[in-house]
């Protein structure tokens, strides 16, 4: 399990010299590789979960505001 340390560590390490060289695509390419390795982790299972509540909540949040109404708790708030 320590070798994928080392794989995360070489990806991002990989991205900044990309990125420091003006490769964008590398880098991103290098990017990706990490946030895989990083998810494959038992410390990164959890991540897509927190990004899917994450987004959830922001969608819950805009919904009625870009739909041009107002949600139940404005509508029943004082005035």
């Amino acid at each position: 399990m320590g070798s994928v340390g080392l794989l995360i560590l070489g990806a991002v390490l990989g991205a900044f010299i990309c990125a420091k060289t003006r490769s964008a695509a590398g880098a991103v390419v290098f990017s990706l590789i990490a946030l895989v390795l990083f998810i494959g982790t038992p410390v990164g299972q959890g991540l897509p979960g927190a990004i899917s509540a994450f987004m959830s909540a922001v969608d819950q949040a805009t919904t009625p505001a870009l739909a041009g109404t107002q949600s139940a708790a404005v509508e029943g708030g004082p005035r």
